[in-house]
């Protein structure tokens, strides 16, 4: 089978309504909640709805940044490609292998509470059981491998089920919640402010939780080859999707600081959304809201297969990874060669994970050493763009703002709050996140003596892309990235 190239993937198989979706489930509310708010709020206490206050800003910077980039360079690699044709290709590449990486980790940390989640719906005491919650999460995890091999529009179909039925879930108790009577404490403004944080190292390490919270709304940069009006739509919905999010993650933080204890979030770390449902909703509160966050897991899973197996399958086609993982199947139009590798690696690892200890310990450190990886390749994406769009920013206040100051500041957010928090992580949480991006440069210096033409990129000028690589008759400049066959409006 020859390497594909160009006309690939699926291309214009996805709307923006679709995109905006995959945003949103990328961050996978009700999960991210579920399996996150015990370790943020055991970090930063009644600091957790200000630190996703104060995360939410840079990341609405990069998430312009990465709208802004989409529109110069339509490419399945997003920052792996970008960062590697304005910063430096090493920079690229380990920007692109950030996402591998932490998008593999991934598969452990969300496997096994899809496996937990689906227990508990039938026995609460099965959902602490490592072994068995590996066995279904794996089971899920199988299934999520075979949708995305299957194509996008099998993927985004399955994706609107799963999320629609997590985000109507989500949207009920956000009303029960708010005329919810019972409370542990009363709700205060200061929650929101900077007072209840441990100084900048306990606000840097409450940042890196909150960055994990958001992060996945990217995936639609990852599937900007295979969406139509791509240039246009991708940026579009990272952005809507990050909004959603925010108000979803902000709103449910505060119901748990207000109607649960601090022994109950403590005693329930990996199930707390479930915990604050039944107080909400005896008897049916907690069961729906094991739905919400099982389905929720079970559609990030699927959104982080299409990130990471996108993201390689750019590698493998620009050769700074195996070549074979650029191949392309026939009739599904999807890198089956590198689907096949991510799940084989994925469920080896969700195997070996049961020697690690319960859920909520393999959780903890795989969301710290995430945050690490996710703060790298975001925070090079926010430099990309500047360098980018630097001969355009002072056209106009938009592009100065949009297009530099704020993905600048994001991405300068991110950087800090990756060298902050490194004292704060435990030793397991640094070994994974930094040994992680490390092994990277094995391959990457590999390939670079291999002569891939990656590390001899045609640099990515905002000016000189919109004066000489957009034709009104639907051709492109000789020298042209963008792939051939994609519908494009810029």
């Amino acid at each position: 089978m020859s390497i594909s190239r160009g006309r690939g993937l699926q291309a214009n198989a996805l709307g923006t309504f679709d995109t905006v979706v995959m945003a949103v489930a990328g961050s996978a509310p009700a999960y991210s909640l579920a399996a996150t708010t015990a370790v943020l709020v055991g970090t930063v206490g009644l600091a957790s709805p200000a630190a996703l206050l104060y995360c939410a800003i840079p990341m609405l910077g990069i998430a312009l940044a990465f709208g802004y980039l989409s529109r110069i360079d339509v490419n399945a690699g997003a920052s792996y490609s970008w960062v590697g044709r304005t910063l430096h290709p090493f920079l690229g590449f380990i920007s692109g292998w950030a996402l591998v990486i932490s998008a593999t980790i991934f598969m452990v940390a969300g496997s096994l509470p899809a496996g937990s989640m689906t227990l508990a719906l039938f026995d609460d005491g099965l959902a602490d059981n490592t072994a068995l919650s590996t066995v279904v999460g794996a089971a899920w995890f199988l299934v999520m491998l075979l949708v995305v091999l299957g194509g996008a529009r099998l993927t985004v179909r399955a994706q609107l089920a799963m999320s629609g039925v997590e985000l109507a879930i989500l949207a009920l108790f956000a009303v029960l919640a708010f005329f919810h009577s019972g409370t542990a404490r009363a709700f205060d403004w200061s929650w929101l402010g900077l007072g209840h944080f441990d100084g900048m190292t306990g606000f840097a390490s409450g940042a890196l939780i909150a960055a994990f919270y958001y992060w996945g709304w990217d995936v639609t940069s990852n599937l900007s080859e295979e969406t139509r009006n791509s240039r246009r739509t991708t940026g579009l919905a990272g952005v809507i999707g990050v909004g959603i999010v925010f108000l979803l993650f902000e709103v449910f933080t505060i119901a748990v600081n207000v109607i649960l204890s601090a022994r109950q979030i403590e005693e329930n770390d990996a199930n707390v959304l479930a915990v604050l449902g039944e107080e909400v909703w005896p008897g049916w509160g907690g069961r729906l809201l094991i739905v919400a966050v099982m389905l929720s897991t079970i559609a990030t899973l699927e959104t982080t297969l299409l990130q990471v197996t996108r993201s390689l399958f750019a590698m493998g086609r620009d050769r700074t990874m195996p070549s074979a993982l650029g191949r392309i199947h026939p009739r599904w139009n999807t890198p089956w060669v590198a689907i096949v590798v991510v799940g084989t690696v994925a469920l080896v690892m969700l195997v070996a994970s049961n020697a690690l200890g319960t859920v909520g310990d393999i959780l903890s450190d795989a969301i710290s050493a995430i945050g690490l990886q996710i703060a790298v390749y975001y925070g090079l994406a926010g430099l990309a763009v500047v360098v980018a769009y630097r001969r355009m920013l002072l056209k106009s206040v938009a592009n100065f703002v949009f297009g530099g100051l704020w993905p600048l500041l994001g991405a300068l957010f991110m950087f800090w709050v990756f060298v902050e928090s490194l004292s704060e992580l435990s030793t397991a949480a640094v070994a994974i996140g930094i040994g992680g991006l490390a092994v990277g440069l094995i391959p990457m210096l590999w390939y670079w003596r291999q002569g891939s033409d990656y590390y001899r990129p045609a640099k990515l000028d905002a000016a000189r892309t919109v004066e000489t690589e957009y034709f009104p008759g639907g051709g492109a400049a000789w020298d042209s990235r963008v792939h051939e066959g994609l519908s494009t409006d810029f």
